[in-house]
């Protein structure tokens, strides 16, 4: 690794650690950031947009999918995908499809959209089949029709943390785990989310809603570390919204019984949390919780509307009917 970023309100003290490196490195100041590591940043009035569309482009016309027909969704609502529900790839495709599985994974880092679906696919990475095949270049069709979707990091909003949780319980056919998902913003800017299949079995929908309760606290508590650390004032408590009504309840009450204690510990780590006034929970609408594009797949209408609220902007919309 060889290239750095400096970020700071200090010129002076920037240029200063700039002549420091270049004495010991000789370094080459690209000055303001526009392009690091496949991330594409622009500047406007407004806040800053990341993307990754060069990436993306590239990835299309190594796999020969610059022009194939787009999908409004990068996973068909029906797909509940298995290891062993077609036929298994050979090994020169099945080498092909790892390296695709890697390629989209690091493409996550601005592309919630597709958070689930890659994670969902890289769970058959030893043995992939046709049906995991077609199902990752679904996902290049869909990215062929959103070229330019983006984050968008707002210059002018409050620092209140907010964070989204919600999991869908035993969504694997195998192995009947839950998925947990979470968004978390600063202000208006979405700053981190995660798609994930949860370690352990959930024996209901609440305690799977509740680890991922705990999962979603646990990255709050690392974000305002990291906010501290930057000298960066925040709002406190952070605002975590739940879904799930007995969830909620299991958090509120205080004692233990039968059908809490296999998850005391998260249980503990979440009520903690709220105590020393990290976070406060909310109830949240189904049509509200935006965490629901992190843990299924769902029809194109619905998926559109959720993909809005993560704040996702595609400044290149008018040019995807082919690649510009």
């Amino acid at each position: 690794m060889d290239d750095i970023v400096l970020a700071g309100n200090d010129d002076e003290e920037t240029a200063h650690i700039t002549k420091l490196l270049d004495q010991q490195f000789r370094i080459k100041n690209l000055r303001d950031l526009t392009y690091f590591l496949g991330l594409e940043v622009a500047r406007n009035k407004s806040g800053l947009h990341i993307s990754q569309r060069k990436y993306t482009l590239d990835l299309l016309h190594e796999t020969g999918m610059l022009d194939c027909a787009t999908m409004p969704t990068p996973m068909s609502h029906s797909s509940r995908l298995s290891s062993t529900d077609s036929v298994q790839l050979n090994e020169e495709s099945s080498s092909t499809y790892r390296r695709l599985i890697g390629r989209l994974i690091y493409l996550t880092n601005t592309r919630p959209d597709i958070a689930f679906s890659v994670n969902n696919l890289s769970q058959f990475v030893s043995s992939p089949t046709k049906h995991h095949q077609q199902a990752v270049f679904r996902i290049l069709r869909y990215l062929k029709g959103n070229l330019g979707s983006r984050i968008f990091l707002h210059k002018n909003s409050n620092n209140q943390l907010r964070g989204y949780s919600d999991s869908d319980w035993a969504t694997c056919s195998e192995t009947r785990k839950s998925v947990t998902g979470f968004t978390i913003f600063l202000g208006e800017s979405l700053m981190s989310w995660k798609s994930k299949k949860q370690p352990t079995i959930s024996r209901s929908s609440s305690e799977a809603e509740y680890r991922a309760l705990a999962a979603t606290t646990c990255e709050i508590q690392w974000l305002t570390y990291i906010l501290k650390d930057l000298g960066i004032p925040y709002i406190e408590p952070a605002i975590l919204y739940c879904d799930n009504q007995s969830a909620i309840h299991i958090a509120s009450n205080q004692v233990f019984h039968e059908r809490t204690k296999h998850i005391e510990i998260d249980c503990h780590i979440f009520r903690e949390k709220i105590n020393v006034g990290l976070l406060k929970l909310l109830p949240i609408t189904f049509s509200m919780q935006t965490t629901d594009i992190l843990t299924k797949p769902l029809a194109a209408s619905t998926f559109t509307a959720l993909k809005s609220k993560l704040g996702m902007q595609n400044i290149y919309s008018q040019f995807e009917g082919g690649v510009s």
